[in-house]
């Protein structure tokens, strides 16, 4: 589906719930950076069974969303921009449709009136983005969700392997010719060569499965070159902005990664938590996807985390859940959702820069 804004166009995937309505709050997943909507495959499924649309799409510059003119357009500005007015539409489109449904797959154009807020959830570099989504506080948030995302800039190998990469595609383009900066498809071929010549071996070697590996070229190559410079260039560069959402008394937030994440390490999410005041849930065995590597767990952990916030909204505003900005937190409730078989597709995650990925089964691929 195509979610329409007057910000443009932005591919998504869609969840409702097999049977019966929306009855809760809507939630919107952020994907990580070279990752898409395709990323959250594995829960989509299982977090709309519990009542509520689930959407995740593609940021600006992302796989099949639109990019932006320019390198401006994906600032992180620009990137909170988009996400208010994604998160405008999915909310407003939630609430219209939960008694006059539109099939699955048509484009939404929902630039209109007040709206009831989403879930946001956003994976790595979507993450640092619902951030600034939250600070520029024009985005109606129930609940704000950073999964395997850290305070700021990324350290460790991956802040190496993207280095290098950036450094390939400088290198490249300053010797385009011609003076200026170098155009999207000059920098497009550089990409490719990345992906053949590192990104490709790498997956082949870790035993990720071919029809996997066609995906993740695919959208290696779908993306927008300069949205990835531009992207990658703030992952290495992100101030740490902590304290400020800390002050802002906003949603509750949930900080939710493995115990093997190696893009923060999880001692450094765990002191972003407790500087937030968030809840905070580690998941054993898992590294920088939880989404891909502990479908499930994740699932539940999102949704008891989201009921929670709903019912804390309802008991302090007297209204049904999800339909008033929320202004308070609470400790989320033992509960978990009934699971539906996600759709049968590939659900590749980021991981090194690409080359990492889920198989069908949701198991991460090595």
């Amino acid at each position: 589906m195509t979610i329409r804004s007057h910000r443009g166009r932005f591919a998504a995937l869609e969840a409702r719930p097999a049977t019966g309505v929306c009855e809760r709050g809507p939630a919107l997943l952020l994907p990580g950076f070279t990752g898409s909507k395709e990323d959250f495959i594995p829960v989509l499924q299982p977090l709309a069974s519990a009542g509520r649309r689930v959407v995740a799409v593609d940021m600006r510059g992302q796989y099949e969303s639109d990019g932006a003119p320019g390198p401006d357009g994906y600032a992180p500005a620009g990137l909170a921009a988009d996400v208010a007015a994604i998160a405008a539409a999915v909310a407003d489109d939630s609430s219209s449709s939960s008694s006059d449904r539109q099939r699955p797959g048509m484009s939404r154009n929902t630039d209109r009136g007040t709206n009831q807020g989403v879930h946001l959830v956003g994976h790595s570099l979507g993450g640092l983005v619902a951030r600034e989504a939250a600070l520029a506080g024009r985005t109606r948030m129930i609940s704000l969700t950073l999964l395997g995302s850290g305070p700021g800039r990324i350290s460790g190998q991956r802040a190496e392997l993207l280095r290098a990469m950036l450094a390939l595609m400088d290198a490249d383009g300053g010797t385009a010719g011609g003076g200026g900066p170098p155009s999207e498809e000059q920098l497009r071929v550089t990409v490719g060569k990345i992906w053949h010549d590192h990104l490709e071996p790498q997956a082949r070697a870790d035993g990720v499965a071919a029809p996997v590996i066609a995906f993740l070229r695919r959208r290696m190559m779908g993306n927008s070159p300069t949205g990835l410079m531009a992207m990658g260039r703030y992952l290495l560069a992100c101030p740490d902005r902590t304290a400020e959402l800390a002050r802002l008394g906003g949603p509750p937030i949930l900080v939710l990664y493995g115990e093997n994440d190696d893009a923060w390490r999880p001692t450094v999410q765990e002191r972003m938590a407790r500087r937030l005041g968030a809840h905070r849930v580690c998941l054993p065995g898992t590294g920088h996807s939880p989404a891909v590597e502990a479908p499930e767990t994740t699932a539940s952990t999102l949704t008891a985390f989201w009921r929670s916030a709903e019912e804390n909204e309802r008991r302090a505003n007297g209204r049904h859940p999800g339909l008033a900005a929320p202004n308070g937190s609470g400790s989320p409730a033992a509960s978990s959702p009934a699971v539906s078989s996600p759709p049968a597709s590939p659900s590749p995650s980021h991981g090194r820069l690409g080359s990492e990925a889920a198989l069908p089964s949701g198991q991460r691929a090595r």
